[in-house]
């Protein structure tokens, strides 16, 4: 009854954002609505079956050039086992924001309400006002400011965000941006965060491309966040890449979290790549990275493999997974996936992924003989699209670990676009 309730709730609140549009003859509405019901094993052995509705807005010139988005969902145990705080049994709003491009000048767009904030100094979901300032030709400025939007109540809520960012294209040089962006957040009136971006790229002749972000945290005086990378064709056929990472965790000056030592992470990558077949979709890979920890042993990880992309019938992907380290955390699997379309109507797939879905540090026995890390996931899927406008996606899988044991997972989607 409550998942009925609420589904008309929001048949109703979208029938009044759209009343007004109706006077207006150039507006256009055009949307997504998906009808999910899943099923999940417990850890207490209880099946779980939660259901959701999601409903997907967009509004177009409903007057004057003003748009509406709007996202969001409906959600309702239907065996009532989870708890009521849990991710699965509550209804969220995502997006829900009125736009306007053009506004008061050509060069100045606005958003107003539920919004999501992405900058390299940080992101947030936003209940407030985001400015965009086209300056001349190469410049842009990013004011935004309000509420930041918290699910879960945990050490990460804050009261307020606020930020901005400024960027320039193609001013110093043809293909190169930059980005300099600031994020703060406030809890109880004090300022517990603030974060500084740098975004730099850069495509030299379309054969060379450069990348970076860095994410600076003014309060703990460190950087918080790197990554740096250079991708080059070397033909239509050959590319390379290589990447380093360094993370470290970023919490909140009020939060008891921020006076405990965090570990550091780095990462380097490097990745070839080799076009078989560009017309039909083969392409193979090798991809060797080192992760770096603090506590813990390096582990080299050494990834193999060749992918189709659907070109006509089939597509899928198998790939060769190694991941050894001194502290016993290997990883020795693959990655299988076929899938095919039988009709126009009717497409369908398999998959295996064995000892390479997760791994896991045992923290609190070392001398451990059990592979915490090894986990097995077998899958099947398919999609019956019944016209255009509508689908049904079903998947089943059966997930398999020396930390869970094994628990069976399914969920069936019908989505209809208008």
């Amino acid at each position: 009854m409550k998942f009925r309730q609420g589904l008309a709730f929001t048949l109703a609140c979208a029938t009044l954002i759209l009343l007004p549009a109706t006077h207006g003859e150039a507006a256009a509405v055009s949307g997504r609505s998906s009808t999910v019901v899943e099923w999940f094993d417990t850890t207490g052995g209880d099946t779980a079956v939660p259901a959701f509705q999601y409903l997907q807005l967009n509004v177009r010139d409903i007057s004057d050039g003003y748009n509406f988005y709007g996202y969001g969902r409906l959600g309702y145990d239907l065996a009532d086992e989870l708890s009521s705080n849990s991710n699965y049994d509550d209804s969220r709003l995502y997006l829900a924001y009125l736009e306007k491009q053009g506004f008061l000048s050509e060069s100045l767009d606005f958003r107003l309400g539920r919004q999501f904030i992405s900058t390299t100094a940080g992101a947030s979901v936003m209940d407030g006002l985001r400015l965009d300032y086209r300056l001349l030709d190469h410049y842009n400025l990013t004011l935004f400011g309000g509420g930041d939007v918290v699910y879960y109540e945990g050490y990460s809520a804050k009261d307020l965000v606020l930020g901005a960012e400024f960027s320039i294209s193609d001013r110093f040089a043809d293909g190169l941006d930059l980005g300099l962006s600031y994020v703060g957040k406030m809890d109880d009136g004090r300022l517990v965060q603030q974060l500084i971006g740098f975004d730099f790229e850069y495509d030299i002749a379309k054969t060379l491309f450069l990348y970076s972000e860095t994410q600076y945290d003014y309060i703990s005086e460190r950087v918080s966040y790197f990554l740096a990378g250079a991708h080059y064709y070397l033909s239509p056929r050959w590319s390379g890449r290589l990447e380093y990472l360094y993370s470290l965790p970023v919490f909140s000056a009020t939060s008891i979290y921020s006076v405990f030592a965090v570990d550091e992470y780095q990462e380097v990558m490097g990745e070839v790549t080799y076009n078989i077949n560009i017309e039909k979709g083969w392409r193979s890979f090798v991809r060797l990275t080192r992760e770096m920890y603090t506590d813990f042993a390096d582990a080299n990880v050494v990834e193999a493999g060749v992918e189709k992309r659907r070109t006509d019938k089939y597509s899928g992907y198998l790939t060769a997974v190694y991941r050894d380290d001194k502290d016993g955390q290997d990883l020795h699997g693959f990655k299988f996936y076929l899938a095919g379309r039988f009709t126009r109507a009717i497409q369908a797939g398999v998959g295996i992924d064995v000892d390479v879905l997760e791994r896991a540090i045992n923290y609190f026995d070392e001398n451990s003989g059990t592979d915490d890390t090894t986990s097995s996931r077998y899958w099947v899927d398919g999609t019956w699209n019944f016209s255009e406008r509508m689908n049904l996606q079903a998947k089943v899988e059966r997930i398999e670990s020396d930390i869970w044991d094994h628990y069976n997972r399914g969920r069936v989607r019908l989505n209809v676009t208008f």
